[in-house]
């Protein structure tokens, strides 16, 4: 009998982590859930172990690099790597934006990308058929007003799956990009805005039905789950109401 393939989901603790690891369960795989917030991952695993599927969860800041190898050892194999561990701080211009708000949206979305990929590639490669999901942005592909620090940090991060794609072509490890436009979830405005829910609300008021955490987990999910051969390089997923990162259709 085959081992379940094992996932896993880096900031798994809400949003668009949570409801991939919820997704990928039911999918048929053993989630491993890892984020900071170690009350809102094991709850999760719970849940998902509750509705039938198999589920764990691990206290992980994925910038400690030290912490990162650690948990790797754990896995001899692995079938699928989610990085969605990122998010966005501030909306200031170039011109008076925080350099600290800069180096931590770039430590988390970008080093911390690359400390969980480099830790977990090699079991990733022993599974004879892993993949890599590096979750972006639309900031990854094109700028806006007052997302420098953000933009810069997804355009890192695109560059990272574009250039490993490119690298390890020839072994039995596919490279993922989903990039999403605009996405409501229950944190990532307000954590943008510090705590602000007047200032999160604004981003999406008016909007006709914005992306929702399950939507992105959806598309994240269907491409996992292609045959071995079928490689989603990039993937781009929008809600109609928005044809860019500046143009978003409201209906105020």
């Amino acid at each position: 009998m085959a081992a379940t393939p094992i996932a896993v989901i880096t900031g798994a603790s809400s949003g668009i982590g949570a409801a991939t690891a919820r997704q990928l369960a039911a999918a048929g795989y053993r989630v491993v859930l890892t984020a900071r917030r170690k009350d809102r991952i094991e709850a999760l695993a719970a849940e998902i172990t509750e509705a039938g599927h198999q589920a764990t969860a691990y206290a992980l800041d994925v910038t400690d690099r030290a912490a990162v190898d650690e948990f790797a050892t754990a896995f001899r194999s692995l079938a699928v790597l989610v990085n969605n561990a990122g998010g966005a701080l501030g909306a200031d211009p170039v011109a008076t934006g925080d350099p600290a708000d800069w180096r931590q949206m770039y430590e988390t979305n970008v080093i911390g990308t690359l400390n969980v990929t480099q830790a977990l590639l090699p079991a990733l490669t022993a599974s004879g058929d892993g993949t890599i999901v590096v979750l972006s942005s639309t900031a990854a592909l094109a700028s806006y007003e007052g997302g420098g620090g953000y933009v810069a940090a997804k355009h890192g991060e695109h560059v990272l799956a574009e250039t490993l794609r490119l690298e390890i072509v020839g072994t039995p490890v596919r490279v993922i990009e989903v990039a999403p436009g605009m996405v409501r979830t229950e944190e990532f405005a307000t954590t943008r805005f510090r705590g602000d829910t007047e200032k999160a609300a604004k981003v999406y008021a008016g909007v006709d039905a914005p992306l929702t955490a399950d939507d992105v987990a959806d598309t994240i999910t269907w491409a996992v789950t292609r045959p071995s051969h079928v490689n989603i390089d990039l993937l781009v997923v929008r809600p109609r109401a928005q044809a860019s990162n500046s143009k978003v259709h409201r209906t105020l």
